[in-house]
């Protein structure tokens, strides 16, 4: 009796070390989440289907499905099942800085991944392959981006593609005037009231917005196509640990089948607030990305 009582007095003993050294070994993310006992997630209010507010002002989108993949496996490492999540409104302008700050833990949004942001932050595998396109009204004339020398256009601050369209406008001579909504919903709203001829961002949050406007046959989008760099989650850099759980489990998702079906969900099926489908077929270069999963930047 007395030899089964000390092996149980030891075998709890061990379990505790063991405990306590894994404790001690988190670091990073992991260990602040582990400290608060909640983890911070960043969500976008109008990048559909990535990342918006549904009707009931609830973060929804294929991201937000993606982080939510990630908290799972957040708490089963841990051994939190009651982890609480918490969610923080970012834009274009305060996504990198709040990331880095250790204000949003895990950004679930559409942002690219660039060499230029790798100073600041970093990132998953690519999660989404875009290409920059014009939106514009279908009664404004404009048919190709030639149409659009000399005329006000709209870009969303804070995005690779204002960065883009500054380039291009200088290295092309478009000689276009260029005003800076705070998120998309503005930028759009430029065009839709007339104070922008057209609207470029990348092709599938224009089709978002265009899908949820009141009227989308009134917009269209300019078949002339440019490169993008891919979205992927955005954490805190040098945190190797907190990179390889969010890598590992993206890339399961992917193998498992589930990643597919998730973005049949948000870009195939109709989706809230509207009831809309996007009708977004999977592109050949995020298959390819699905088959071999990449963190790395086009740029």
């Amino acid at each position: 009796m007395r030899i089964l009582k000390n092996a149980a007095i030891a075998a709890t003993m061990t379990l505790a070390l063991m405990t306590g050294a894994n404790a001690e070994a988190l670091t990073g993310t992991l260990k602040k989440v582990k400290d608060t006992g909640s983890i911070t997630l960043g969500y976008r209010e109008s990048s559909v289907p990535f990342s918006y507010l549904d009707g009931n002002q609830k973060p929804v989108g294929f991201s937000i499905d993606l982080c939510g993949k990630v908290v799972e496996a957040v708490k089963k490492k841990l051994g939190m099942p009651d982890l609480k999540v918490a969610y923080n409104p970012v834009n274009s302008a305060t996504r990198l800085p709040l990331v880095a700050n250790g204000t949003v833990d895990l950004e679930c949004g559409s942002t690219a991944n660039q060499l230029a942001r790798q100073k600041q932050v970093a990132f998953s595998v690519s999660t989404f392959v875009a290409q920059f396109k014009w939106l514009t009204r279908t009664d404004s004339g404009i048919n190709t981006p030639d149409d659009l020398k000399g005329k006000a256009v709209a870009v969303t601050a804070g995005t690779n593609t204002a960065q883009f369209l500054n380039k291009l406008n200088q290295e092309d001579g478009l000689k276009l005037s260029i005003s800076q909504g705070k998120d998309h919903a503005e930028s759009f709203l430029l065009v839709d009231t007339g104070r922008a001829a057209a609207f470029m961002e990348d092709d599938i949050l224009l089709a978002g917005v265009k899908a949820n406007a009141k009227d989308p046959s009134r917009f269209k989008i300019l078949d002339k196509a440019y490169s993008a760099d891919p979205y992927a989650l955005m954490f805190r850099r040098e945190d190797p640990e907190f990179k390889t759980l969010v890598d590992e489990t993206l890339v399961e998702l992917m193998k498992s089948g589930e990643f597919t079906k998730l973005y049949v969900k948000w870009f195939e099926t109709p989706i809230p607030p509207r009831d809309l489908n996007l009708n977004f077929p999977m592109s050949d270069k995020l298959k390819e990305l699905i088959k071999s999963p990449s963190d790395k930047a086009n740029s």
